[in-house]
């Protein structure tokens, strides 16, 4: 009823309120793994979504500068973790004003906002700021991206920054986790070539460095909890998986996880005329979170990807005769 308040014991009224974080983008790949991240570590969680919103998740559109301001009004949260993102950068280049609407312009606003309450915003970027020609990247390494989702994310970085001065920036590589469907991620997505029963041709000349969600989701608690005692918690982080791969050696990993024959994976050595131009070798220097203690020990490819695949195996109970 209007007004009524519970009765709060003393000994309740010592214990200090546990901190808020609002994840936006957390029906998304990375952001279903900072969610359960915080969540686990006694955090009061607030998720946003927008086409995939589900239950125990707020929809909000954040290109809508109204709805983000009312969001942020009405949650006060302590911290802002901003996943959302337009991450393909094929439909980037296709797509590119709404692209940009949701990586530039809603990012600024949301760096308004945090400002305004106080919170500390996160800021989820990417290696594709760089060119890729003299790797590897430090921190304070000038950007200089190849592609339109490479440049929408430096300028979400700046608008970052620029709005809300005591926020991070994390730099990450390609991504993948716990995944819904194996094409959520470009890394679990070569599930399929394994799978394929005839020959697959699959990049072997660009060198990534894939990186577990469930890592990244560690490292952003880590800052947000380090930040909360040390407002010099600020700037750009860069964190990665320390494993370089091109796709037909990932693919090839994960065909030798599962016994599985890879002879019919074929590596490809030339560039495509009609890709989208990627970085040859964007690897990070991670030292900044490592000097301050805020770094996790990557998880091991072969093992985290047997994590993420084998739901997607014909026999599900792949995991139980291997693993007793």
């Amino acid at each position: 009823m209007p007004g009524f308040e519970f009765p709060v014991s003393e000994e309740e009224a010592m214990v200090p309120a546990a901190p808020s974080v609002l994840v936006t983008g957390a029906t998304g790949l990375l952001g279903r793994a900072v969610l359960k991240e915080f969540q686990s570590s006694g955090w009061l969680v607030s998720g946003t979504g927008y086409r995939r919103a589900r239950p125990r998740l707020l929809r909000c559109d954040l290109t809508d500068e109204d709805a983000v301001r009312a969001l942020m009004q009405q949650l006060k949260p302590d911290v802002v973790v901003h996943c959302a993102a337009e991450r393909r950068p094929d439909v980037m280049e296709r797509h590119t004003e709404a692209a940009v609407n949701l990586n530039v312009h809603a990012t600024s606003t949301l760096a308004k906002e945090a400002a305004v309450c106080g919170a500390f915003l996160l800021y989820i970027s990417t290696d594709y700021v760089f060119d890729g020609r003299n790797p590897p990247y430090g921190e304070d390494d000038s950007p200089n991206p190849l592609n339109v989702y490479g440049r929408s994310k430096v300028e979400g970085e700046r608008e970052t920054l620029r709005h809300c001065p005591g926020a991070a920036v994390l730099r990450v590589p390609v991504l993948f986790g716990e995944v819904e469907s194996v094409t959520e991620s470009a890394v679990t997505s070569l599930w399929l070539d394994v799978q394929n029963v005839s020959e697959v041709s699959l990049d072997h000349r660009l060198q990534r460095f894939p990186t577990d969600t469930r890592d990244v989701a560690v490292v952003c608690r880590k800052l947000a909890q380090r930040q909360r005692q040390d407002p010099s918690i600020r700037g750009i982080f860069h964190f990665s998986a320390k494993e370089q791969m091109t796709k037909y050696e990932m693919a090839v990993a994960m065909a030798t996880a599962f016994n599985l024959p890879s002879n019919h994976l074929i590596p490809l050595t030339e560039q495509l005329a009609a890709a989208t131009p990627r970085p040859i070798n964007s690897q990070l220097n991670c030292c900044r979170l490592e000097q301050l203690n805020l770094s996790v020990e990557p998880r091991a490819f072969t093992s985290a990807i047997t994590d993420c695949l084998w739901p997607f195996t014909p026999d599900k109970r792949w995991r139980q005769t291997v693993f007793h």
